[in-house]
């Protein structure tokens, strides 16, 4: 290359910048005096497939008595801004061997700014290399030099060194220099004895110096010494710092022509360079998320080796110019610029490759005749395949980590509720994590309450000064714990506000402490009648809007919700029942059992206000040598053609049993056969608290079936069954069929029977017949005393006969005016007005009626 038309390539944010020195057009007088330095921005054209010049600039320097070149340029951070520029080192010799050096930083402007200078009285020509600042550093004389723009100043590092491999930034360190130096084996023992004999075998070692800092890092962090006599080049491909040690991975070529791979100082994979003298390596990460290592070697070859399973030579070019890693194409990842010589044209960027080795391919000036064999072509196809396969499957693993680490925060969100729940029940003081500790980023301030103030609500919210649980009892059926709590007498909230909570009273760090279990309220009288206190019970669709008021609560009251009405009437008991067998993994269990529900309160206007109560109804405590002494089984003995159960024991046959209820029709004959099958067959006993209902002790899967027989004529009755699952359903109805006659008819019921709910239906429309007509009395009473007639007080109209009134003019006047006032009269009466209060009253009465109707008519539609 001639002294005016030096060129240096450089790629910057998906550009390809030119740096070149040339001398102006012959001036008069000036053409031996000035030098220019010009810059010109190219970009590719998707469109034309060739680069496009974007803009352009020039800076001239005195060039009188000296002979310039361009040493190196490099992307380098500017410390003033943080930036990243483009930076050109310049060399200015002059004639008596005094050499002058110049760092220039590039502008977007394309304006060159001079950041510093300084003068030597030798050349540098042994590992020069540009960093952050902009700095330069180099080698001479087996010593280490280096200036910066912060201080101007050549200063010399207290090493001696070989040669310089790398030069880079380290977490924590700074700016640090990988180099090669005569082994110095230590004086103490404290060192590895393999790394000493490492060293005393090779006899040099490598070493890391930090620039900033003035420290020395270990050479065995990087790689063995074994390789110090054999490594030209280093790339640092990945560095952190993991429980306080520094983590390295990088690639180094060798003199061998080797590349070597090391994770952590040991090497981990190799692969043959096909060309000799490789001298520099670089990385490019393409569209499939490859690792691409890319090697330049002396004779103006490359080549890429691809890392996948192994270290693999994946294509390799001869007679390139310059290669240069960018985004060329703007596609989001990257792309291997390829220059090309050719003598035969010497427009810029005239011959030229863009490829990732996948899907981006673009080139000019090049002949592909003969760039890729025909199998070389089917393999390439095979491999975009393969790659597209492994980009998805990549997709694939990230929402899955995603999802992991979600589900892994609301573990831990969960189970900080959990705690907080049980520092709530014992009074304790609970202190929630801050955002930090969790792994969140504060939307807000975090604002730190006082411990004194948290106490004080956690008490505040879990003392109830009402005593609403008369008897706590626990049962094992089967595989189910039952818990249940008697309320007392006294406990006048609707039950459909009420349910039971499990908490273990024990340190849970890698479990809910929270037992997932079903409510039941259970109450026993003629009939059993056993509801899910759930709020995913079944309703009818809805058929009228339903009233919105300030509070929902305020129907609670008077109309609690029909999916879980309960009489208020005799023994109230809600059940909790859930799952035994995960609570035997801990072999001894102790569970604190919280009754909820809603308080009401009444406000002005007749209206009530909800508040939620919890009550600590006690603890409950389990273990394997309890239930294998049968301590909480369910008892069902024989007494005298009786069941013995006691009431605790037929709740909770009760509470892990399914209900249903057969209408049994029969036009033919009596339904004797069906209390005769009850006591016979199928061994029934009735309980000494309810006759009604039998306990079947047939030995079987049907033992601990409870039934109940009604007759409503004898031609018609119903059955209801409480068993443990369809199967012992099925087997009680087989058997059951066997019994009746041929012509019987049986029908499942599911919102009771048909007569009964027809019953209903009546009692309900009267009862909303009767809400209109008393709403409308009562509007008239509270409201007749509010309202001014249009007669005057005290003065009375006639009531003499019509005939009477007409017989004078002024008489008809007189009935003309009465006539006229009784209009008035009407008209006032037809627009009372009320308070907002009295109104609400009102259309919640008719609210609450026309719902009760409409419940009723969809149990029968369903019947």
């Amino acid at each position: 290359m001639l002294l005016d038309e030096q060129q240096q390539f450089l790629s910057y944010n998906g550009e390809v910048i030119i740096f070149q020195l040339s001398k102006p057009k012959s001036v008069e007088g000036a053409a031996d005096k000035t030098m220019n330095l010009c810059v010109k921005r190219m970009a590719f054209n998707r469109d034309t497939k060739l680069f496009v010049q974007k803009s352009s600039g020039v800076f001239s320097m005195r060039a009188s008595h000296f002979k310039i070149e361009i040493i190196c340029c490099s992307c380098t951070t500017d410390s003033r801004t943080g930036i990243i520029l483009p930076c050109i080192f310049i060399k200015k010799k002059k004639r008596n061997n005094v050499v002058k050096y110049l760092l220039f930083l590039l502008h977007s402007s394309n304006q060159f700014e001079q950041s510093f200078h300084f003068k030597l009285d030798y050349e540098l020509k042994e590992d020069i290399r540009l960093f952050t600042g902009p700095s330069v550093l180099w080698r001479h004389a087996n010593k280490l030099f280096y200036i910066s723009s912060n201080t101007c100043t050549v200063l010399s590092a207290p090493v001696q060194l070989s040669s310089v491999v790398w030069t880079g930034e380290i977490e924590g360190e700074g700016t640090v220099v990988l180099g090669i130096r005569t082994a110095c084996l230590p004086e103490s023992e404290d060192e590895d004895e393999f790394s000493t004999s490492d060293r005393a075998i090779w006899g040099s070692e490598f070493f890391g110096y930090a620039i900033e800092t003035q420290k020395m890092l270990p050479g065995t962090c990087f790689m063995p010494h074994a390789y110090s006599r054999v490594v030209s080049s280093v790339y640092m491909c990945k560095d952190e710092i993991l429980k306080k040690q520094l983590r390295i991975s990088l690639v180094a070529i060798t003199h061998k022509n080797q590349l070597i791979w090391f994770q952590d100082g040991l090497p981990k994979g190799v692969c043959e360079l096909p060309y000799e003298e490789p001298c520099s390596v670089k990385t490019a990460v393409t569209s499939s998320n490859d690792l691409l290592f890319i090697v330049s070697f002396a004779s103006g070859n490359i080549c890429v080796v691809q890392r996948r399973d192994s270290l693999q030579v994946a294509s390799k070019w001869q007679k390139v110019k310059s290669v240069l890693v960018d985004d060329f194409v703007g596609s989001g990842s990257e792309q291997l610029l390829l220059l090309f010589k050719d003598d035969s044209n010497t427009d810029t960027l005239s011959t030229f490759k863009i490829t990732d080795l996948g899907e981006v391919n673009y080139g000019n000036g090049i002949n592909y005749k003969y760039d890729v064999p025909a199998a070389e072509g089917l393999q390439e196809n095979g491999l975009l395949t393969v790659r597209a396969l492994e980009t998805r499957l990549q997709a694939g693993c990230t929402s899955v980590r995603e999802l992991q680490q979600h589900l892994g925060l609301k573990k831990r969100v969960i189970l900080e509720s959990c705690r907080a729940l049980i520092d709530l029940v014992e009074e304790r003081t609970h202190i929630l994590p801050t955002a930090n500790e969790e792994g969140l980023v504060s939307l807000w301030d975090d604002v730190e309450n006082p411990p004194h103030s948290l106490g004080k609500e956690s008490a505040s919210a879990s003392r109830v000064p009402e005593h609403f649980t008369e008897k706590l009892w626990q049962r094992v059926v089967g595989d189910s714990l039952v818990v249940g709590v008697k309320l007392t007498e006294s406990f006048y909230l609707s039950l459909s506000d009420v349910s039971l909570s499990l908490v273990m009273d024990q340190d849970s760090s890698s479990i809910s402490p929270i037992i997932e279990c079903r409510n039941k309220i259970i109450k026993l009288n003629k009939a059993f009648s056993a509801s899910a206190a759930s709020p995913c019970q079944i309703e009818p669709p809805p058929k009228k809007m339903k009233l919105d008021l300030h509070s929902k609560n305020h129907l609670k009251k008077e109309f609690p919700k029909r999916c879980s009405r309960v009489q208020l009437d005799g023994a109230k008991t809600i059940i909790a029942v859930t799952s035994l067998s995960p609570l035997l993994a801990f072999h001894h269990v102790r569970c604190i059992v919280l009754l909820h529900a809603k308080k009401q309160k009444r406000q002005n206007d007749n209206l009530q206000e909800s508040k939620k109560i919890t009550v600590v109804c006690g603890k409950i405590l389990l273990s394997l040598e309890d239930i294998s002494d049968g301590k909480y089984s369910v008892k069902m003995l024989r007494d005298n053609s009786y069941c013995t159960g006691s009431m605790e024991d037929i709740l909770a046959a009760l509470a892990v049993s399914v209900r249903f209820s057969f209408q049994i029709v029969s036009t033919d004959c009596t339904l004797t056969p069906v209390n005769s099958w009850l006591l016979g067959e199928m061994e029934c006993t009735p309980f000494k608290e309810c006759h009604d209902n039998i306990f079947c002790h047939k030995a079987g899967n049907v033992h601990g079936t409870v039934f109940n027989w009604t007759l409503k004529n004898p031609f018609e009755g119903v059955l209801t069954l409480f068993c443990r699952n369809l199967t012992v359903l099925f087997q009680c109805l087989h058997s059951l069929t066997r019994v009746l006659p041929p012509s019987c008819d049986v029908k499942l019921l599911r919102s009771g029977t048909r007569g009964v709910l027809t019953e209903q239906l009546a009692l309900a429309l009267e009862k909303e017949m009767l809400t209109w007509r008393s709403s409308f009395f009562s509007k008239e009473s509270k409201t007749e005393n509010s309202l001014t007639w249009g007669n005057e007080p005290g003065k009375k109209i006639s009531d003499a006969p019509v005939a009477s009134l007409l017989d004078s003019e002024e008489a008809v006047r007189q009935f003309r005016k009465k006539l006229q006032n009784e209009r008035e009269e009407s008209v006032l009466s037809m627009n009372q007005t009320m308070n907002g209060a009295l109104y609400q009253e009102i259309a919640l009465k008719i609210a609450e009626a026309q719902l009760s109707s409409d419940m009723i008519v969809w149990k029968l539609s369903k019947s």
